[in-house]
């Protein structure tokens, strides 16, 4: 909390308001939206954000993808386009 407050994102003496955490949370989230956006193998990209954001295990960085609606919708349908049956 202090550091949020020496940083300026919170204002002196606040007991609530955005967290440090919170910038890694939206880091994480841009970045997968942005690869589901550009059609990229997300699977195959995991491990890097994984890597960066310091985890251990990589089901730590799933996490993100069930924290956010939109990232949910759009892992869903491209499950489900994977697994769609080819029309006549």
């Amino acid at each position: 909390m202090k550091l949020s407050q020496q940083c300026g994102v919170r204002a002196p003496g606040a007991r609530r308001g955005p967290r440090l955490h919170d910038f890694r949370h939206t880091f994480a989230v841009r970045t997968i939206l942005a690869w589901y956006r550009a059609g990229a193998n997300v699977e195959q990209h995991i491990p890097e954000l994984s890597t960066y954001l310091g985890h251990v295990h990589v089901t730590d960085t799933y996490w993100y993808l069930s924290a956010v609606p939109e990232l949910l919708a759009l892992a869903a349908a491209r499950l489900e386009n994977a697994y769609a049956e080819p029309r006549p």
